[in-house]
C-alpha cells in the first residue's frame, strides 16, 4: 500500500549561494557554496513525506543522463518507490539553477526538459491502485500533461475511489483557468500559493473569495500558501476559513518550502488527523525546509514535528 503516490515534475537543482546580483558578461563572482540537490515538486514531496513516516511513491519522467541518474539514486537510497519513473532518451532531466540571497529568498533559471514530455501514457494506473492519495504537482510545467491529460487522470482516479490532491507552479504563460479549471472538479484538495490562487480566481484577492471561486468550479476543500502570512485553509464552502500563521524560524534557503508545506499536509492526511492539524502540520514542514539549503535537507519525522507544533502552538 502506498500513502502519498507523488505525480509531476522531477527537477535536479543546482543551488548557488549567496547571489545578490550577477556578475556583467565575462566576469566572475565568487560565492560560497554550489550544490546538487533534489527537487520538483513531485520529487520534494514523496522525499519529504518518506521522512515524515508514510509510504510514498513517485510516478514522473526523467532523462537518460547523469540528472536523471542523480535523482532516481537519491529516490531509491531512501526507499521511496521509483519503478514507475520513466526514462526519455530524446530528452535531458529539467533542472534549474536556483540562486539564493542572504535572506534565503530564491530566483531561478529553469529547464522544463523531459516534464515537458510526460504524459497521460506515462502513469503507471497499477502503481495508482496502489494508492490512497493521489497527488499532482507541477502543474502548468508540464507541457504535454498539463489540462486535459490531468482531468482525464484526476477523473479516473476519483473513479477509483482516491482522494485526490493538486498544486501547481506559476504559468509564465498566462494560461491559468484555461488550463485548470477542466481538472477542479475532480479535486479533493487544492493547495496553491496566493499568487497563484489570484491568478487563477480572476484577479480576487480576499482569501475567502478565492476560496468560494474554487469552490464553484468544483473544489471539495482548498489550503492557500501564503507565504510568510501562513496558510489560509476552508474545508469545505460552509466552513469560515481560518489564516493560520507561520512558525518563524531562521530562514537559510526557502527553496521547496512550498512543496515542504504540502508534504506535511498530505502525510499527516494520510495518518488520520483532522483538516485543521492537516495544516499545522504544513506550517512545521515549511519551517523545516527554509532552515537548511535545499528542498528535503532538514525535513524532520512525525515526532520532530510534532514536537515543534507543540513549541509553536502550546
Amino acid at each position: 500500500m502506498i500513502d502519498v503516490l507523488c505525480v509531476g515534475i522531477m527537477v535536479a537543482d543546482v543551488i548557488t549561494k549567496p547571489v545578490d546580483a550577477l556578475p556583467g558578461k565575462g566576469l566572475l563572482s565568487q560565492v560560497d557554496s554550489i550544490g546538487m540537490y533534489t527537487g520538483g515538486n513531485a520529487m520534494t514531496a514523496a522525499i519529504n513525506i518518506a521522512k515524515i513516516g508514510p509510504k510514498s511513491a513517485v510516478i514522473g519522467k526523467v532523462g537518460q543522463d547523469a540528472f536523471g541518474d542523480f535523482l532516481i539514486r537519491s529516490l531509491q537510497e531512501k526507499n521511496i518507490d521509483a519503478s514507475s519513473v520513466k526514462r526519455d532518451a530524446s530528452a535531458q532531466t529539467s533542472s534549474s539553477v536556483v540562486l539564493s540571497d542572504f535572506t534565503g529568498e530564491r530566483t531561478f533559471l529553469h529547464c522544463v526538459g523531459a516534464n515537458g514530455t510526460f504524459s497521460l501514457s506515462d502513469i503507471d494506473f497499477d502503481k495508482v491502485e496502489q494508492a490512497a492519495i493521489v497527488f499532482v504537482t507541477g502543474s502548468f510545467l508540464m507541457n504535454t500533461f498539463d489540462g486535459e491529460q490531468t482531468a482525464a487522470f484526476l477523473k479516473r482516479c476519483k473513479e477509483m475511489g482516491k482522494t485526490t490532491a493538486l498544486d501547481v507552479c506559476y504559468d509564465s504563460h498566462g494560461r491559468w483557468s484555461q488550463v485548470l479549471d477542466q481538472c477542479l472538479p475532480y479535486l479533493d484538495i487544492f493547495l496553491p500559493s496566493i499568487d497563484e490562487a489570484i491568478e487563477l480566481s480572476g484577479g480576487e484577492t480576499d482569501p475567502q473569495k478565492i476560496a468560494d471561486s474554487f469552490f464553484d468550479k468544483g473544489v471539495g476543500s482548498v489550503v492557500i500558501k501564503m507565504g510568510g502570512k501562513g496558510c489560509y485553509i476552508r474545508e469545505n464552502r460552509t466552513d469560515q476559513g481560518e489564516v493560520l500563521p507561520i512558525f518563524k524560524v531562521k530562514a537559510v534557503d526557502t527553496t521547496g518550502a512550498g512543496d515542504s508545506f504540502c508534504s506535511g499536509f498530505l502525510a499527516a492526511l494520510s495518518m488520520g488527523h483532522s483538516f485543521r492539524e492537516c495544516a499545522l502540520f504544513g506550517n512545521a514542514a515549511g519551517a523545516c525546509c527554509v532552515m537548511a539549503k535545499g528542498a528535503t535537507t532538514a525535513m524532520r519525522d512525525y515526532a520532530g514535528l510534532k514536537a515543534l507544533i507543540e513549541e509553536y502552538q502550546p
